[in-house]
């Protein structure tokens, strides 16, 4: 069995830095003085066995929805709520660590030997070590509640780049690891980060926006809009994300190739949902690269790309939620419909529309696997150095870099993002014209909106 020793290497930088909390949020947190906060050291460490680690591992994972991050209440939180989240964040990160680490060790060794794949690794076995010393007891004070913080704090720091290093482990592993292997470890893998960063920032945003911790107490606060429960924004507008995306994509466009397409949104602009701000940015951001790219190079820059919002208030729950599981590509028909439920789930889906000549039916097939790009190995691997182009230079939800660029991850982990609260993407191409791609994204009910 592999083994690799357990490191606390990775330093503590100042909190509110560590992922982006929206920007109300952020800007009252600013006011608190919390981003000149820093933490006073780092978090302890407990040697782990391998039992304990099979022990957790063996435990089922959790499927988080977004009730469960908003069941706390909105913010600021009582002191009885903030320990209820950090309790409830407790219960849940070990095992999903535990879930990484076993999934790590079933790898080819050669692979594991592989130093970026090995320094993962080592990363989820220094985040353990750190929750082990809390998992004997129940966190009912304030002082251990922020120590606690901070352990979230240095998880999210130390796994803050683990994509673009895996990308990088399994790029240059590619000769003893199939494709498939790959695709189906990453998929697992990435779609359970996604749960545990979420978990973990959820609480980190809940603790500086609660009064406890507050240096101007209650009515600090008080600036921060009622529509956020820490990074989940409870009336999403997708069409103010769109725009921010649109801006960013077409300077960058504009950048490489010199001119840049123009985005119309048309049907329902003022549509709203529950949703995490960051994941519809890099879902949105990638697919306008990929429609404005595919425009500018076929020559249709004078045709507008389309987005198209339909809402759908009284739309049913989709499937069950299963995020943590490899899932296969939904239909263009799953996608957008959904099956019956006790309640009303608001739900909203996002067409883009393009001219750029839609996908290559040699390469549609593809899409969806990781590693797979339209980029050269050359290219690839001069990606993989650090050297991009500019339209390429996009960075990704949660810390992730621009180094992943040209490595194929874009489209399959923006389908990660979309399908971990029961939503997803379908690709519909028109070889020669054009390609429509629909993003389907899943509410909350209004029940547990309502719930304090």
């Amino acid at each position: 069995m592999f083994r690799h020793p357990v490191t606390s290497s990775t330093p503590l930088t100042r909190l509110p830095g560590l992922f982006k909390l929206p920007s109300r949020l952020f800007t009252a947190c600013a006011r608190l003085n919390t981003v000149s906060q820093s933490w006073p050291k780092q978090p302890a460490t407990a040697s782990i066995s391998d039992n304990q680690i099979a022990t957790l591992a063996a435990k089922p994972l959790h499927s988080l929805t977004l009730a469960d991050l908003v069941r706390h209440g909105n913010p600021p939180l009582s002191t009885e709520a903030l320990f209820s989240s950090a309790n409830f964040t407790l219960s849940l990160l070990p095992i999903r660590l535990a879930h990484r680490i076993q999934a790590l060790r079933n790898l080819p060794f050669i692979v594991v030997s592989n130093p970026h794949i090995a320094r993962i690794y080592g990363n989820y076995m220094h985040s353990l070590s750190t929750l082990l010393p809390y998992q004997e007891r129940r966190i009912t004070t304030l002082e251990v509640e922020s120590q606690f913080t901070e352990v979230m704090a240095d998880l999210v720091q130390t796994h803050s780049n683990t994509i673009p290093v895996l990308a990088r482990g399994f790029l240059e592993c590619r000769k003893y690891i199939s494709p498939a292997e790959v695709t189906k470890f990453l998929d697992e893998h990435l779609r359970t980060r996604i749960g545990t960063r979420l978990i973990a920032e959820q609480h980190i945003a809940l603790h500086l926006s609660s009064h406890p911790h507050s240096p101007g107490g209650v009515e600090a606060t008080t600036n921060v809009s009622s529509t956020h429960v820490g990074v989940i924004d409870t009336a999403l507008r997708p069409a103010e994300i769109i725009r921010h995306c649109e801006t960013f994509v077409s300077e960058i466009c504009e950048l490489k190739y010199g001119v840049r397409p123009t985005v119309i949104i048309n049907g329902q602009p003022d549509a709203q949902l529950a949703q995490v701000p960051t994941h519809l940015e890099y879902i949105l951001t990638e697919l306008l690269k990929n429609a404005f790219r595919a425009t500018v190079e076929r020559g249709k820059e004078r045709e507008p790309i389309e987005v198209t919002i339909a809402a759908s208030p009284s739309t049913k729950s989709l499937t069950t939620d299963t995020p943590e599981s490899t899932q296969a590509p939904q239909s263009l028909e799953s996608a957008g419909q959904s099956s019956t439920s006790d309640e009303s789930i608001p739900c909203v889906t996002i067409r883009i529309r393009d001219r750029g000549g839609g996908i290559s039916p040699d390469i549609l097939p593809n899409i969806w696997a990781y590693s797979f790009t339209t980029f050269g190995e050359d290219e690839a691997l001069d990606v993989s150095n650090g050297n991009i182009d500019a339209l390429n230079a996009i960075s990704g939800a949660g810390g992730d870099s621009s180094s992943l660029a040209g490595l194929g991850y874009g489209l399959p982990l923006g389908r990660a993002y979309a399908e971990h609260f029961g939503g997803g993407i379908a690709v519909q191409s028109l070889w020669g014209w054009g390609t429509d791609v629909y993003l389907n994204l899943r509410g909350l009910g209004k029940n547990i909106l309502t719930t304090d």
